[in-house]
């Protein structure tokens, strides 16, 4: 038997090489529908690693706590209309929630900010000293602000690589320069590793950071010390962030005094919860380039069936002759299908080198990351196989169920 099916492989591939431009026509569309399968899913899971990266560069564990909408004598204010996060609840939340290892707050403008004969329009955050260690941010030059800093509402700052680009020339050391925010002096004494892109889209690094007693009295102002415009904590472990949301739930409702059938004034979300909005939206877009890379799968199978009943039809008086010489209905149905197997064969072949090379291609013209798995190149190659088995049946079985006498007199 083995030796059979390999002589009937060299023989279609022999018959297929008679019309070497009809052969390679029709396995053009399994090439494109290979290579689009592979280069598609290459890209929709580089996006995928892309967004987890940005999430990850949140920091570890995080949970992000928003001022939420207050309803005022039957109207619904909107989210952060009002103040409904203080400094002393990021306190008390310390110490009544054992799970969390730090939490922090912060609360952030667009303002000027001006050096020598340089200004930039940045976001300028006042923060807590935790909110660095809770974001993972890292330094490359100079360090944090303190506690004393903050207590003492001392005019330092923290820099982030896009206002030093901005603010500073090529090669100028930013470390105990003097910069303006809102005409108020401040001494750099740090500056901050890129993070690149949120997965928001929003660039990281082009931040300023100063101490929050600073921020709220000499830069922003404020209606009432001590409010923020975000908390956030960390958790040692990832399983630990869900009791510690229902505990931060219960700890804030009860300093807030909201009734049993009262809506939270705030939100809480974690970063579980926004790596999975992405993730999902991530797994969305890869299965709908999926799909459409997959119907050129099927045109390229409608080609071959298409061939190979045009096939069938030349060949009627040999398969007349093989029949008459002793050939069986299952030798002539193995003969097309090893045939329409040859074309997808060669063609997935072909296909898996043109999605490799077009992944690449995206990478380096467009800038878009991709990630090839041994496991989508496999998948694509046998959704060919069987695309090609399955379209081939058709013709195969019509020059099976030839009638031999009918077959030797087609003319």
């Amino acid at each position: 038997m083995p030796t059979f099916l390999l002589l009937t492989a060299l023989t279609a591939v022999r018959i297929l090489g008679r019309n070497r431009l009809r052969t390679g026509l029709t396995m053009l569309g399994i090439v494109i529908g290979v290579g689009a399968v592979i280069a598609m899913v290459s890209i929709g899971a580089g996006a995928k690693a892309a967004v987890a990266e940005r999430v990850a560069s949140m920091g570890t564990n995080v949970i992000l706590i928003l001022p939420g909408a207050v309803t005022t004598g039957g109207v619904r204010g909107g989210q952060g209309g009002v103040v409904t996060l203080t400094t002393a609840d990021a306190v008390e939340l310390k110490k009544r929630v054992p799970l969390l290892r730090e939490t922090g707050w912060a609360r952030r403008d667009v303002m000027q900010i001006v050096h020598g004969n340089k200004n930039w329009n940045g976001t300028v955050n006042g923060i807590s000293p935790s909110y660095l260690t809770i974001r993972g941010w890292s330094f490359t030059g100079g360090g944090p602000f303190t506690q004393q800093d903050l207590d003492t509402a001392a005019r330092v700052a923290v820099l982030g690589q896009t206002a030093v680009d901005n603010l500073f020339e090529p090669g100028e050391e930013p470390i105990g320069a003097i910069i303006r925010i809102n005409h108020v002096p401040f001494r750099v004494i740090g500056t901050l590793a890129p993070k690149g892109q949120s997965a928001q889209g929003m660039d990281q690094d082009d931040v300023i950071f100063i101490p929050f007693s600073t921020a709220e009295r000499k830069v922003f102002g404020t209606y009432f010390l001590g409010s923020v415009g975000a908390l956030f904590a960390s958790t040692e472990r990832p399983e630990d962030l869900a009791p510690a949301v229902a505990q931060i739930r219960e700890v804030l409702r009860q300093r807030h005094r909201l009734q049993p059938d009262q809506d939270d004034d705030f939100f809480i979300r974690t970063q579980v919860d926004i790596g999975k909005v992405h993730e999902d939206t991530s797994e969305t877009l890869t299965i709908m380039l999926f799909s459409i890379a997959s119907v050129s799968l099927l045109v390229g199978g409608i080609g071959i069936m298409n061939i190979l009943l045009v096939s069938v039809t030349e060949r009627t008086r040999e398969i007349g002759v093989r029949m008459a010489v002793g050939a069986t209905r299952r030798h002539i149905l193995i003969q097309f299908l090893v045939e329409a197997m040859t074309l997808s064969v060669l063609g997935g072949c072909l296909g898996i080198l043109v999605g490799i090379l077009g992944a690449r291609a995206t990478t380096i013209v467009a800038g878009w990351p991709t990630i090839i798995s041994p496991e989508t190149v496999i998948a694509a190659f046998v959704f060919s196989v069987a695309v090609g088995l399955f379209f081939g049946l058709y013709p195969a079985n019509k020059a099976a169920w030839m009638n031999p006498i009918d077959a030797l007199r087609y003319e």
